[in-house]
């Protein structure tokens, strides 16, 4: 055994970091091998009980051995039938079998392969949307305590990556709250319109159920509703093909991509302003920015949520993809990329929730720094209310208007030399603006408009009713790095 309790041999096969460095232990079992073939063990229960619910001669001992081998489940069985078999689910249908043999001669009755991974793939995409909804609402509350206390801190507004009218680091978070509330709105919309595939046939028509029921159509259709209820789901999807319609993979997919939009930009916005000086990530007492240069303090969260992100964003095309070539009622192209983009699009995002989560609760604002990069620009960015001061005393407003512009310009060139803003010196000294009082026009707080009023009426209006409507929170994950 190695120092991680592993088995040394797992270090000689590449293991998905998803699970091993980034996502939540939550999300990795949620898409973790015991899980996905207990699920299908699941279904196959669900249906044996709804045939017998509807009159086929299954028997209550058959059912009561399902039922008490849903585990453990013998993966190397299940790994010698299909190297036998080459079918995954033909192996684990008879290493079930095995288990419960008195139930092997209905297992799977009626059904096809689709039947299996699909219902599961719907009900393992369903627990992971609660998850991942869960996770956003832990962060937009961590970033609305955050925007609370720093509503009034002044700073510094970019536009163009370059010096416009201040605003609050409060209000800046906001920008990044009012993104999360829109992937929330997308996640819980997905949520609530996912259906089970049910129990549709091989090629949609239910042909083996209708054979099962002497051609009773009643039955049949019942037998759709009763084991999509009881696999979770209010309804199964209208028609399919062999497989539901590949388009609720890309539109949950497109979903994840919205929030990996929305981790990416705040992660970048975070990097900028830890440049600055303005805003840091948390950093522990024992952490190494840099094993070349001791004094670093590098924003590596921010860098890796916004790595995951574009992975993410990355996966959306394949899941588009995958949907525009399905041919007709299925072709088994789309089994390799779903593998592949369903569970590491999900346990990525969650990997940035996690990361975005500690971030937030971590936030270290800087107020020095955010006060001399603001007043470094003062004297420019109190432009507007310099112009319409001197207008008030009886100024020509385009007059003015030109006297600031040859001024500020003046100024620039000097400050590229390496002097200091003179600015408000040089307007100072010029009988244009000498009825105005200056030192009240570049005051910093009221620049800033009615940024502190926007974040109490955003927090106290949508944030607050979004968090009232979705009051489940997933538990604090810890970074594995």
């Amino acid at each position: 055994m190695n120092v991680d309790g592993q088995q040394d041999g797992r270090r000689d096969v590449w293991e998905n970091p998803l699970a091993s460095r980034y996502a939540s232990a939550e999300m990795s079992r949620l898409w973790s091998d015991r899980n996905r073939y207990r699920t299908w063990r699941q279904v196959w229960l669900a249906l044996a009980e709804a045939e017998a619910e509807l009159g086929l001669s299954i028997t209550p001992a058959q059912l009561s051995q399902l039922r008490a081998n849903l585990e453990p489940i013998d993966f190397a069985k299940a790994a010698a039938y299909e190297k036998q078999m080459r079918h995954d689910v033909f192996a684990h249908l008879h290493t079930y079998g095995d288990a419960a043999p008195l139930a092997r001669p209905i297992l799977h009755l009626g059904a096809t392969s689709a039947f299996v991974t699909d219902n599961t793939d719907l009900m393992l995409m369903r627990d992971s949307l609660d998850l991942i909804a869960a996770r956003i609402a832990g962060v937009i509350e961590a970033l609305a305590a955050k925007a609370a206390e720093t509503k009034d801190i002044v700073c510094l507004g970019l536009t163009h990556l370059q010096p416009a009218q201040p605003t609050t680091i409060g209000k800046r978070i906001c920008l990044w709250i009012h993104d999360l509330l829109i992937d929330l709105e997308e996640i819980v919309h997905r949520r609530q319109l996912l259906r089970a595939r049910g129990a549709k046939g091989t090629t949609g028509t239910q042909a083996s159920f209708f054979e099962l029921f002497d051609g009773d159509h009643a039955r049949v259709r019942a037998l759709d509703e009763v084991v999509s209820r009881k696999l979770g789901f209010n309804a199964s999807y209208d028609v399919t093909g062999q497989t539901y319609t590949r388009k609720i993979d890309s539109q949950i997919v497109a979903g994840l991509a919205g929030i990996a939009e929305s981790t990416h930009k705040a992660g970048n916005d975070l990097r900028l302003a830890a440049a600055s000086g303005e805003l840091e990530e948390p950093f522990e007492q024992d952490q190494v920015g840099s094993s070349a240069m001791p004094y670093k303090r590098n924003p590596m969260r921010a860098e890796r949520m916004c790595g995951l992100g574009r992975f993410v964003m990355g996966l959306a095309a394949t899941a588009g993809q995958t949907a525009a070539t399905q041919w007709f009622e299925r072709t088994l192209d789309d089994s390799a990329p779903r593998r592949l983009v369903l569970p590491q699009a999900f346990l990525a995002t969650d990997a940035q929730l996690v990361l975005y989560a500690n971030i937030a609760r971590g936030l270290v604002v800087i107020p020095g720094a955010i006060r001399r990069n603001l007043e470094n620009y003062l004297p420019f960015l109190a432009a507007e209310r310099i112009l319409m001061a001197g207008t008030k005393a009886g100024g020509d407003r385009q007059e003015l208007h030109e006297a600031f512009r040859v001024h500020s310009h003046a100024t620039t060139a000097a400050i590229r030399e390496g002097r200091p803003n003179d600015l408000a010196a040089r307007l100072a000294a010029d009988p244009l603006f000498v009825a105005v009082d200056l030192e009240a026009a570049m005051e910093s707080q009221g620049l800033a408009g009615r940024a502190s009023a926007q974040v109490e009426e955003f927090l106290a209006g949508p944030v607050r009713e979004a968090l009232r409507r979705n009051p489940a929170r997933a538990a604090a994950a810890a970074l594995h790095v």
